[in-house]
């Protein structure tokens, strides 16, 4: 069976042997019932546990957006003019919005990034800034002692309204929500402590409630208020197919249960062989951002089996630290000793994918070279259909394949 699968821009198309091809494991196809303008439109006029945008901002008030960075699908381009819209309508000059790009810990922004993520008329006619954690405000500590310290122009501001996407995280359970402030516009000493929590066996994907990571996140919103969020839900070709607005946190987790009706696919058991594709950009434009499929093929794959992992990766590792503490190893118990003895930020990606490759093998379809792909103890392949002709002749003719088209945003589940 000819099969395409998303990488970088393009797609890679493969011949799986129909009698080896167990399904395709992939969130359910949903097309959206509107244009995206009406459904962003419809979710900001029924706030979630929230009175409209309008009613809460003020004029002449100094309001800072949040949205997300070049590394996430968020629509920021379609989700910013209604609520630009409706801020002009309460009487907040151009002058007093700052749209601020959560960086998190990832890299800055080129101006040819800012301008596709809002638009060149938004990014020429109001202020759009990068988060700088060199400028961030110290307010306090969270109840588990995590330092809050939140970018200065989100801090001044008079309201804090907060754009992304819902999707399933490794270790905060979901993206989205609060998620926009703290980490996106923090410090990396803060997001540090708050993914320490990352080994905390309740930090896992697809669930918010008991989650420390997530919870703790959520209690910067007690100290600095986050006014007002706007988060959609998207199908794998990035459509919109649901928004939620309101608050932060009720807003969110109705978001999320939509995620799950959409995304948790039922497995009877698990195979043999995951051949599971980042998403495409750019969820696979670098291996920090890549591993979150990898994650999530490992909830289908037998122990002692093969993920072949595809991933363009073209801008290599996606951080520093990830790449020293991959150089640094021997073997992938190394990795897991070191995360519980110090962890770091960054390095704690690297600690994720030495988890999986307890697990189960992993083989890479890449634009990386070689020596690259063998740093995170993993097995490189230039051609997806030599990876899995190798992987039948290791497995067994008769080895069970389930392929994952996008597995950033698919999260297999064990049938009870």
């Amino acid at each position: 069976m000819f099969v395409k699968l998303p990488y970088d821009k393009n797609t890679i198309e493969v011949d799986i042997p129909e009698e080896n091809l167990e399904g395709f494991l992939e969130p359910i196809k949903v097309a959206p019932k509107d244009k995206p303008e009406n459904i962003i439109k419809a979710a900001l006029e029924k706030p979630i546990s929230s009175k409209p945008l309008m009613e809460i901002i003020k004029p002449g008030e100094k309001v800072a957006i949040v949205t997300s960075d070049i590394t996430r699908p968020c629509p920021s381009k379609i989700m910013l003019p209604p609520i630009l819209e409706a801020l002009e309508k309460t009487g907040v000059s151009r002058e007093n919005i700052t749209i601020v790009f959560a960086l998190g810990s990832h890299r800055p922004h080129t101006e040819e990034e800012k301008r596709y993520l809002v638009g060149n008329y938004i990014f020429e006619n109001y202020r759009c800034i990068d988060h700088d954690p060199n400028d961030c405000v110290p307010l306090g500590k969270t109840s588990r002692g995590t330092p809050i310290e939140i970018f200065r122009p989100v801090v001044e501001a008079n309201r804090r309204i907060c754009l992304g996407n819902i999707e399933f995280h490794y270790f905060a359970g979901y993206s989205g929500g609060a998620k926009a402030i703290f980490p996106g516009v923090s410090t990396p000493q803060a997001i540090q402590a708050n993914h320490s929590m990352m080994l905390d066996s309740n930090a896992k994907t697809g669930k918010a409630n008991g989650n420390p990571v997530r919870e703790d996140l959520e209690e910067v919103g007690r100290t600095l208020r986050i006014d007002f969020i706007l988060n959609t839900i998207l199908s794998a070709k990035k459509e919109i197919l649901y928004a939620v607005a309101g608050h932060y946190i009720e807003a969110h987790r109705a978001g999320c249960k939509i995620l799950d009706s959409i995304g948790k696919v039922p497995i009877e058991k698990e195979a043999d062989i995951v051949i599971v594709s980042a998403g495409g950009y750019p969820k696979d434009i670098n291996v920090y951002q890549a591993q979150k499929a990898l994650d999530n093929a490992a909830h289908a794959v037998r122990s002692g089996g093969i993920i072949i992992w595809i991933a363009s990766c073209k801008e290599g590792f996606g951080s520093k630290v990830f790449e020293e503490w991959l150089k640094d190893a021997t073997c992938p118990q190394d990795l897991l000793k070191k995360v519980e003895k110090s962890f770091q930020l960054g390095g704690h990606k690297a600690a994720a994918i030495a988890m999986v490759s307890k697990k189960a093998s992993i083989w890479m379809v890449s634009d990386l070279p070689e020596e690259i792909v063998k740093l995170f103890f993993a097995t490189p392949f230039n051609k997806l259909d030599k990876a899995i002709h190798k992987a039948l002749l290791k497995l067994g003719k008769d080895s069970r394949i389930l392929v994952m088209p996008v597995g950033g945003s698919t999260l297999p589940e064990i049938r009870a």
